[in-house]
């Protein structure tokens, strides 16, 4: 049995990730490679505890296989394990993690169940069978892309709303909240890798007159 386990902060060259791809709901699939079964079951997920709920629950849908190869990632505090669940070492675990790396999908638990037919594939036909249908399934996956926001909230004059809202709803910053009392709050959500050219545009277009503070960030 070969597990390993990984936690890490993806950057390219200093840049974070500010957006990745995650499972719109639990997809299932299977192939038949020389008489043995590989089902795969993806589960869209969060947390290491709903990780154990799934993985039990697999084993009572799928009971007395032979292996139950699995990967995961989590986004929060980007964290990514493999297991090859009895198989030669590397041949299962390792080859559906390089699947939901690929493809940049993360929230995700990937199991491959193996039931077994009599035939020995060799650690070369076992790897093409774990990545094929951990393959299959994200191709067959209804994925869907979240972007890390940053949100702002913008004390507005009443004098500037329209035209300021008119400008905004040309670009892609949402405004999210509307609240009207001596002075508009407008709840502005900004992708993360524009915020600097949100601030700067803001100051620019309304000479200062309208005021931000950001209030924190959010994947949507």
């Amino acid at each position: 049995m070969f597990d390993f386990f990984v936690s890490s902060v993806l950057d390219t060259g200093d840049v974070i990730v500010e957006e990745f791809y995650t499972l719109a709901q639990v997809t299932t699939g299977e192939q038949l490679i020389d008489k043995s079964r590989f089902i795969g079951i993806a589960v869209p997920l969060a947390t290491l505890e709903q990780i154990e709920q799934a993985m039990e629950k697999i084993r009572e849908d799928y009971p007395n296989a032979r292996h139950y190869v699995y990967a995961y990632r989590l986004h929060d505090g980007f964290i990514e394990k493999a297991s090859d669940d009895g198989e030669p070492q590397g041949t299962g675990g390792r080859p559906v993690l390089d699947i939901l790396q690929q493809r940049n999908v993360w929230n995700v638990l990937l199991v491959v169940v193996r039931y077994f037919g009599g035939i020995l594939l060799g650690t070369g036909g076992l790897s093409r069978a774990y990545r094929g249908t951990a393959r299959q399934i994200i191709l067959e996956a209804n994925l869907k892309r979240l972007t890390l926001y940053e949100i702002y909230t913008l004390r507005v004059p009443y004098e500037w709303f329209e035209l300021l809202k008119y400008q905004l709803d040309q670009r892609t910053w949402i405004i999210d909240k509307e609240e009207f009392s001596e002075i508009i709050r407008l709840h502005v959500h900004v992708p993360a890798q524009e915020t600097e050219l949100f601030k700067k545009w803001v100051d620019d277009f309304t000479r200062k007159q309208v005021q931000y503070e950001e209030l924190g960030s959010a994947w949507e």
